[in-house]
């Protein structure tokens, strides 16, 4: 059976080649994806079954006749030259469907594309989800969804959908992610700030003397400008996970899209058309040709290539999946280093029988899910002697291969600090790949940094507890573990807060690990968050613990403010205005522009916890990515300061 990756690339090859014969009557558009949520699955006994949890509607029921209304206002107005719309259909709150469409910018202008696009999706999404009351379905020219809960004016990033240009990689992959980056990063700010609301850009830059680096990005037009530049900047962090070095990708999420290639895939006004070089007899001569010899040669080409790849994946798959654990981590080991940082041997880790953690989370329901991040999902899980559990389940389309897996595995097992999350176990069988921590009851920081209401909760001495202990997890990494860890991916996503509210350090599978007395590393696979990467990091691959700092910075920023990457403000304790101008100004130390100017993590902990300590003055701070080179000998220059320097002023009501 030809793999799905190869039916998508066979679609789009005979989409391209009949596009470019411009034979009458071959319009169409090219399917990428649908979402049912909680549709069918296969159980064990490979029975087709359907989940029985109340997301089902009732067959000729309200809300399938408010579903198809909806729908037809959808196609309807997508005839209008619209293109983006939303509506709803119903008037009892319980049974009302709502829903919305959005055709790529670029083809909007094109009498009768959306339209195709939207009128096959309205089609096309009911056949793949039958009785579903959310679903999603994405083309290559359109994207068409539906719920029986309101999901406008909301970010959403699940599900997530990727896509990799299957081409081989470009010789200078590092330079080719630097220049997407800075790229899509001007694209996002103009797109988000679009005055007609469009929330759609693309641009296109020189990679080489002969090639061109096309870049698009797009938000449904319901997200503020803030909402919208939120989700590209989290699509476009994650493009290095998925696609470095590939001449292509794009990362696809219910509110926003971005794609970058090494060829035009949308309308460019400025592509020169072919001049004229053919009678019509002569085209036609052409066109029979090109039906009876390419075609055929292509499709034949790209079997055989299949085929081959199927076999080389499958083999690989059973040599890797017929060993055990240790055995595996034993092969991937190396008697040195490696050039990504993995540690020279394995660890001893329980291993722990799938089955078991099956019945733990009661089969991954959905009841059980704790929350999705890059690399898979996390559940709940209650083992059999009442301990709690959180199984990290790595996607199977997860970026995070073996090697990730084990570098996670072999860190957590050999780092152990009170604010470092515990490992306890894993599992690897056939295609399931499983990582056992310890539960956090609490879930993670930013599920109550960033909401309002839950916010409450963190006063100001908890989130001073908080600073403190992420600050001991990363002087631990840093400086006094037997190994120095540069984290790579710190966020308030990853800070996970157990029962008390103790902050741990999680998800180490981007961690890099310096050996003996180095300091710094350049590195050609840039790895992590965007707006956490220090400059010098994300647009050159300077690597160094100053990396993490930079992090750290914007975290305690966030922490300080309640609120991700953006303006800060204090609460209105009187007693606590010292105490928060402090943090604010450890963290812009922290994320000062020259990595040599940044403090230490001891430094950061002993600026923490001295109240009468001046503090040195930051330098200017720019934000934006400029030439930076990370110092052989870091150091920071200590100077004395008047304690006149820093002035309160108490402002009291009349």
């Amino acid at each position: 059976m030809i793999h799905f990756n190869v039916f998508v690339t066979l679609v789009l090859v005979l989409s391209f080649m009949l596009s470019l014969l411009n034979l009458p009557g071959v319009a169409g558009v090219v399917w990428l994806y649908s979402y049912c949520k909680n549709g069918t699955i296969f159980t064990r006994n490979g029975i087709l079954q359907q989940i029985k949890n109340g997301t089902n509607f009732t067959s000729n029921g309200i809300y399938q006749q408010n579903l198809h209304s909806l729908l037809s206002f959808l196609s309807s107005n997508a005839t209008q030259g619209k293109g983006f719309y939303y509506a709803t259909a119903g008037q009892d709150p319980s049974n009302v469907a709502y829903g919305l469409f959005l055709c790529r910018g670029d083809i909007v202008p094109l009498k009768g594309v959306c339209q195709e696009c939207v009128l096959t999706a309205t089609k096309d999404i009911v056949q793949y989800c039958p009785k579903e009351k959310a679903s999603i379905i994405w083309y290559d020219e359109c994207m068409l969804r539906y719920s029986n809960e309101s999901f406008f004016y909301r970010v959403e990033e699940d599900p997530a959908f990727k896509m990799v240009n299957a081409a081989p990689p470009v010789n200078e992959s590092e330079r080719l992610m630097g220049l997407v980056a800075t790229t899509m990063t001007d694209v996002a700010a103009r797109a988000a700030n679009d005055p007609s609301g469009k929330r759609f850009d693309t641009e296109e830059v020189n990679f080489t003397s002969s090639q061109t680096l096309y870049t698009l990005v797009q938000c449904t037009q319901d997200l503020s400008v803030a909402d919208c530049s939120k989700c590209l900047r989290e699509a476009i962090g994650s493009l290095p996970q998925c696609c470095y070095g590939r001449i292509g990708g794009r990362i696809i999420y219910p509110s926003c899209i971005v794609r970058y290639e090494l060829h035009p895939f949308y309308r460019v006004e400025d592509i020169p058309a072919p001049p004229p070089s053919a009678t019509t007899g002569d085209k036609r001569k052409i066109r029979m040709i090109l039906l009876a010899v390419g075609i055929p040669t292509v499709l034949i080409a790209i079997l055989v290539g299949s085929c081959l790849v199927y076999l080389l994946r499958k083999r690989r798959k059973a040599k890797e999946n017929g060993k055990d654990l240790p055995e595996l981590l034993q092969d991937m080991a190396s008697p040195r280093m490696t050039e990504e940082g993995n540690l020279p041997n394995s660890a001893e880790l329980p291993v722990m029988d799938l089955t078991t953690i099956r019945e733990a989370t009661d089969n991954f329901s959905d009841s059980n899910k704790l929350g999705r991040g890059g690399f898979g999902t996390v559940y709940k899980g209650v083992l059999t002697d009442g301990k709690e559990i959180a199984v990290k389940r790595l996607s199977k389309k997860s970026c995070q291969g073996l090697v990730e897996l084990k570098n996670e595995i072999i860190l957590i097992a050999k780092l152990q600090h009170r604010n470092l999350v515990r490992l306890l176990g894993c599992s690897i069988e056939g295609e399931e790949k499983l990582l056992i921590y310890e539960f956090m009851p609490n879930k993670s920081l930013d599920f109550f940094l960033f909401d309002s209401s839950k916010g409450v909760q963190l006063d100001w001495q908890r989130r001073l507890s908080i600073i403190n202990g992420i600050a001991r997890g990363l002087l631990y990494l840093h400086e006094d573990s037997r190994l120095r860890v540069i984290h790579r991916d710190l966020k308030a996503g990853n800070i996970l807060l157990d029962h008390e509210m103790n902050p741990k350090i999680s998800d180490f599978g981007m961690a890099r690990i310096f050996g003996g007395k180095q300091s710094e590393a350049n590195t050609k696979r840039v790895v992590g968050t965007f707006g956490y990467m220090a400059p010098e990091y994300a647009m050159q691959g300077l690597l160094s613990v100053k990396s993490d700092i930079f992090s750290f910075g914007v975290l305690l920023l966030e922490i300080i403010s309640g609120k991700k990457n953006s303006g800060f403000f204090s609460d209105d304790g009187e007693s606590l205005l010292i105490f928060v101008l402090k943090c604010i100004q450890i963290g812009l130390l922290c994320v000062q522009d020259d990595p040599a100017d940044r403090p230490t993590m001891s430094l950061v902990v002993l600026m923490l916890r001295s109240d009468p300590m001046t503090l040195p003055q930051p330098t200017k701070h720019t934000f934006a990515a400029k030439t930076v080179a990370v110092s052989k000998e870091s150091s920071l220059n200590h100077e004395v300061f008047s304690a006149n320097e820093l002035t309160v002023s108490d402002v009291s009501p009349r």
